[in-house]
């Protein structure tokens, strides 16, 4: 139970991030606090399916150039699955840098 309690957590802080990263970066928009958390699952599922299919040195965690686009570009792609959520590429490059850098200091793996 443990393991659940703690995604929740993750996926409520990330949904957090999501929002704060809308309010201030240009190019990064979200509506409501519902659509954040369901961007915050679409973008784990889609970095867990890469790290899968790439190896884990392509996540954020690796904290190379080859992760941080890589978090750019999945968070490009949720605006596709995710109702009320507009992303420009600039603003996901952005949101991508933003999200590493609270992620070095509240991990979220949000990716």
């Amino acid at each position: 139970m443990r393991g659940w309690l703690g995604a929740i957590v993750r996926f409520i802080v990330s949904a957090f991030v999501l929002l704060a990263v809308s309010y201030f970066l240009p190019g990064f928009e979200i509506l409501g606090f519902t659509n954040a958390l369901i961007a915050a699952i679409v973008i784990a599922i889609i970095g867990y399916a890469i790290e899968t299919l790439l190896g884990d040195d392509i996540s954020p965690q690796s904290r190379g150039v080859v992760g941080f686009l890589t978090s750019a570009i999945v968070i490009y792609f949720t605006q596709f699955l995710v109702a009320d959520m507009a992303v420009s590429v600039i603003g996901a490059l952005l949101a991508s840098l933003v999200i590493g850098i609270v992620d070095a200091f509240v991990p979220t793996e949000l990716r």
